[in-house]
């Protein structure tokens, strides 16, 4: 089936219809003009195609139970939302359902004490795990072109993160579900094109709002106006 409006890309950030009446969400929505879920129906086909390999329906159906399981009372009705389960327990439980074991963790080491933490959590759900820091390897930022100038510790030979190394090492390391922690913008993009294992993120780094990026977000209209107009 040909795709319709191709020359309007999808917007769905921008589209402000009320969740209840958005076509993506019930069969009488309505979509605004470059609706994906109206003029994209050949990249849906083949999206929904990929479904029928045995390890992405399991993936997918596993990570849909666990969606649903995040919420209490879902017997009442009406229903009314009642999330109980913070990130960290949601991302125990979905590796549990799974069925791994070998769990890798690649941190920044800016959050050493954090990463100790969520090892030793994961270690008490009976995971074992593999953890690998952004500095891991000691190697130079000279490799990559680093002059003195872009340096945070000028006048130093200073080591850079190397996300690809924590990839290539859990890779090797053979664990089953890899989790980031704070690496930073880039990196952790560096890592996702090098893991050959699925991954999550648990965190994000943010150095202002302590690792907490949509709190500028949700300022957005009031106290962080500026954010809006750089």
């Amino acid at each position: 089936m040909a795709d319709k409006n191709r020359s309007t890309p999808p917007a769905c950030a921008a589209c402000d219809s009320p969740v209840g009446e958005k076509t993506c969400y019930t069969e009488q929505g309505k979509g605004r003009k470059g609706c994906p879920t109206v003029t994209c129906k050949s990249v849906l086909e083949e999206a929904n195609q990929v479904y029928r390999a045995d390890d992405i329906r399991k993936f997918a159906h596993t990570a849909s139970v666990q969606e649903a399981a995040c919420y209490a009372n879902r017997d009442q009705q009406p229903y009314v939302m009642q999330p109980v389960k913070t990130r960290i327990v949601e991302t125990c439980e979905f590796a549990e359902r799974m069925g791994y074991q070998r769990i890798g963790l690649a941190f920044c080491l800016g959050l050493s004490a954090e990463a100790k933490i969520v090892g030793e959590i994961f270690e008490a759900h009976g995971f074992d795990v593999v953890s690998v820091c952004c500095k891991a390897g000691r190697t130079s930022k000279d490799i990559i072109g680093i002059t003195d100038a872009d340096k945070i510790y000028k006048g130093t030979d200073e080591s850079m993160c190397n996300p690809v190394f924590q990839a290539k090492l859990l890779n090797k390391e053979q664990v089953d579900f890899n989790i980031l922690l704070g690496l930073c913008v880039g990196h952790d993009s560096l890592f996702f094109q090098f893991s050959q294992i699925p991954t999550t993120v648990l965190a994000v780094k943010d150095r202002v709002t302590g690792h907490n990026p949509l709190a500028a977000v949700y300022q957005a209209d009031s106290y962080y106006q500026k954010i809006r107009k750089p």
